[in-house]
């Protein structure tokens, strides 16, 4: 009796891809095109589940469309820069460079292992210098079409990681990367001005990306981009407030939703962190109670305060209504956030509920403007519906709706306002303070300011002989690499020493794949490859990256197109997030001790297993929970398709069935064949459901199992093979070759006779409780089926009044009944 040996059925087929360059894409371009991209790896040295999951996923659509005949694209690389490389070699007293691509040798095999139809031709890293020198020309390119600039700002400072992050890494006030609290500093740094494609950003959402993209993603999107249109005004001090603020301030200004309650408005309240609370601690202008209490808030991060209870402090100061001339008192408040807007707000408490709570904390006024058209106004909360403007001069009896654009106009018209429309989002800062890092590619003359490197200079690359301490950067104190001459006027000058956000790099990979850069080494990537492969057609990675890696990467193909490098608008056509694999209900972790080695798994069981059960366990969008019976039943059914293949027979063509001349049993098993061979094509192309498709598979097997009619097993297991081949691909190979030489889904048609039942299962109910169940004939009608089930509910209707008959045909039969 024959065994089923995973490892060597599965070291031969990966052997035989490799010789047979069978994952390369053509330069064909005559061809229908896939271009599959699952987001690249960071080379941490060993992969995990979710790796496995993310790219058993890319693998199997990929492997699909080549079956077609399509020319696909289905790359890897490695996203390779970045700080862990760093603190690994603080740990381990390594170098970055030698840790990072040690552990990409590492992980390739254990990639390869999986059977993964990557492009081997097309894999680089990150921070291969062939691949910084063409992303620092986008850099300079940036710079000088005024997309980049280098400026002085309160930026996010992480203590743990040494080094400035985004707004966009800040998750929930600590490090995206070590989950440790951030601070803010001022620092000088350098900015993408992603800002200016902020409604491109926004439009495209609806306009390209719906539909395809899960809705989640794009509502994050759209929540981040943060677009509002409201009034903009400036609150001017009082003549005591300039005074005691020693005239370095006239006002400053706010910027709100709703200038429909701007004659509400009774105290006005600054960040923590405002140039004005700045001034006024450095200066002591306030009592010392007051000062222990800005400091005390101060102290406490941005992300902590928007969890505490409301909080704050009167500064002292005033600031006039700019329609009523009266003042309002200035307050520091902890829900006030520096980064958005101007960190100053104009607070209403009778019509926002966190200025309620603030106002009723420290018993401030609470002036209602506005009521609703019916009905009465309850005091004891904030009223945030609509209504009519009460208390607001001029404009009461408006309804609030209105009275937003006629209070907007008034104050255009006063000189004193203007409507605008703002933005949650900011520019991108791309400075990091640390080594293993793409340079910035600018270098600082004390005659000619800023001077970025000269194109034929490119790449800046890293010097290799530094220390790795963890304490500051070591670009900054390397003997000799930041010490250069001007390109400009040949003068002594310094390197730039930060080096740029990895999602820089992550930001355009997907363009560098489309093009067989060791050809063409002249261009980042060729125009005619570009428009050939893409956009991505099927983009595959975790939700975290929905608001990081997926914004940055659509800006960033928006830049390159009007910077003339490519002519595109989105890089991704569609997009599916994968959910977490889980152990325990927990997030594999070795903190948690829960982590199951995909190396293990497939020297157990092979590799095979390991895709069938990952794609098997769920739905690929939901979370997935490990399960070792699971994998034990995903390599019974394998190593059962295996041996089950001895009933089949070798043949060059799939044998001619004469249906005439079959069993119900029979006529069933093909069904069952059929219909997976039907949803296959629905799952590779659509939904993805690869769990319904395999169980699929596994029901019409076991079907067949059931007859002997060796011409039907045969043509069942041309059709199974073939559907199951993208999600395992060695065993299924084997046994196509074994019995059939090679084919493909070209090769097999839908037979739709197949399909049709003879005979049609229908559960009957009563009163929606089911009480029996019917075969009738495929072809039966509603009356004939109402016939046969009211026989077989009998004893449950007799005697009493039916009221009502529902048939749903090929479904269900319920028959309601009175008394």
């Amino acid at each position: 009796m024959r065994e089923y040996k995973p490892s060597s059925i599965e070291k031969k087929w990966q052997d035989k891809w490799d010789s047979e360059k069978a994952f390369e894409p053509k330069e064909d371009y005559t061809l229908p095109k896939k271009y599959i991209l699952s987001m690249f790896p960071y080379p941490s040295g060993r992969i995990h589940m979710g790796h496995v999951r993310n790219y058993s996923i890319g693998d199997a659509i990929a492997r699909y469309y080549r079956k077609k005949g399509f020319n696909v694209l289905h790359p890897i690389g490695w996203d390779s820069f970045g700080m862990p490389a760093e603190n690994a070699a603080i740990k381990n007293k390594t170098h970055p460079k030698k840790w990072t691509y040690e552990n990409i040798d590492y992980m390739r095999k254990e990639l390869k292992n999986l059977g993964l139809s990557f492009s081997k031709e097309r894999e680089f890293a990150t921070s291969d210098p062939d691949y910084t020198r063409w992303e620092q020309e986008f850099i300079i390119k940036m710079y000088e079409n005024g997309l980049l600039e280098r400026r002085t700002q309160k930026v996010n400072w992480c203590e743990t990681c040494h080094t400035v992050l985004a707004n966009e890494q800040v998750i929930d006030g600590c490090c995206w990367r070590c989950d440790n609290p951030i601070e803010i500093k001022e620092l000088p740094g350098w900015y993408i001005k992603i800002t200016k494609y902020a409604d491109e950003l926004l439009e495209d959402i609806d306009t390209k990306l719906k539909g395809n993209w899960p809705d989640r993603v794009l509502t994050m999107q759209k929540n981040w981009i943060g677009k509002s249109t409201g009034l903009k005004f400036k609150f001017s001090l009082s003549d005591e407030s300039k005074e005691k603020l020693n005239n370095k301030f006239d006002g400053y200004e706010v910027f709100t939703t709703r200038p429909d309650t701007i004659y509400g408005v009774t105290y006005s309240a600054l960040a923590p962190e405002h140039p004005i609370v700045d001034y006024m601690l450095e200066n002591n202008l306030f009592d010392k109670e007051t000062q222990e209490k800005v400091r005390h808030i101060r102290s406490i991060l941005p992300k902590d305060r928007q969890a505490m209870e409301k909080d704050g402090v009167y500064l002292g100061i005033d600031v006039v209504h700019p329609l009523t001339g009266e003042k309002v008192p200035v307050w520091l408040a902890n829900f006030v956030l520096v980064e958005y807007g101007s960190g100053a707000v104009m607070a209403v408490p009778a019509h926002d509920e966190r200025d309620f709570e603030f106002a009723t904390k420290f018993n401030l006024p609470i002036k209602w403007v506005i009521k609703p058209e019916n009905g009465e106004l309850d005091k004891s909360q904030a009223y945030t519906g609509e209504g009519v403007l009460i208390n607001s001069g001029e404009f009461t009896g408006m309804k609030n709706t209105e009275a937003k654009e006629a209070i907007i106009k008034k104050m255009e018209e006063l000189g004193i306002g203007k409507k605008e429309v703002n933005y949650r989002l900011r520019d991108w800062g791309i400075s990091r303070q640390r080594y293993w890092g793409a340079p910035l590619p600018f270098i600082k003359c004390p005659n000619c300011g800023i001077v970025p490197e000269k194109i034929e200079n490119l790449p800046v690359t890293l010097p290799e002989d530094v220390e790795i301490t963890g304490s500051g950067n070591p670009l900054e104190m390397h003997p000799t690499w930041k010490y250069t001459k001007c390109p400009k006027c040949g003068s002594d000058a310094e390197r730039e020493t930060d080096t740029m956000d990895t999602f820089v790099q992550s930001s355009w990979y997907q363009f560098r794949f489309t093009t067989d850069f060791h050809k063409y080494t002249d261009v980042p990537f060729r125009k005619e490859d570009v428009k050939y492969f893409a956009p991505v057609d099927q983009y595959i990675g975790g939700i975290e990256h929905a608001i990081l890696h997926l914004l940055y990467a659509r800006f960033f193909t928006k830049a390159l197109r009007d910077l003339g490098y490519l002519e595109l608008d989105e890089p991704f056509k569609k997009l599916l997030t994968q959910g977490m694999v889980l152990k325990d209900g927990s997030k594999m972790s070795k903190s948690k001790g829960n982590v199951v080695d995909p190396d293990e798994i497939v020297a157990k069981y092979g590799a095979d297993t390991a895709r069938l059960f990952i794609l098997f366990a769920a739905p690929p969008e939901q979370e997935l929970e490990w399960s070792d019976s699971a994998v034990e039943g995903a390599f019974r059914f394998i190593n059962r398709l295996y041996l089950n293949a001895e009933k089949a027979y070798k043949t060059d063509t799939m044998p001619k069935i004469d249906t005439s001349k079959l069993s119900k049993e029979e006529k069933e098993a093909r069904r069952k064949v059929y219909e997976t061979l039907k949803r296959s094509e629905e799952t590779y192309e659509k939904t993805f459901a690869f769990n319904t498709l395999i169980a699929s598979a596994m029901e019409a097997l076991n079907a067949l199992n059931k007859i002997n009619n060796k011409d039907l097993f045969t043509e069942g297991y041309w059709i199974i093979l073939n559907v199951l081949e993208p999600i395992i691909p060695h065993v299924t190979s084997e046994l196509s070759e074994e019995l059939f030489g090679r084919n493909n889904f070209a090769s097999i048609k839908v037979d739709e006779e197949a399909l049709k039942k003879d005979e049609i299962n229908y559960p009957v109910s009563v009163n929606g409780k089911k009480r029996a169940e019917i075969s009738v004939s495929a072809d039966a009608g509603k009356d004939e089926v109402l016939a046969q089930a009211k026989e077989a509910v009998a004893k449950y209707i007799d005697g009493k009044e039916i009221i009502k008959e529902i048939f749903v045909p090929g479904r269900i039969v319920n028959i309601v009944v009175k008394g």
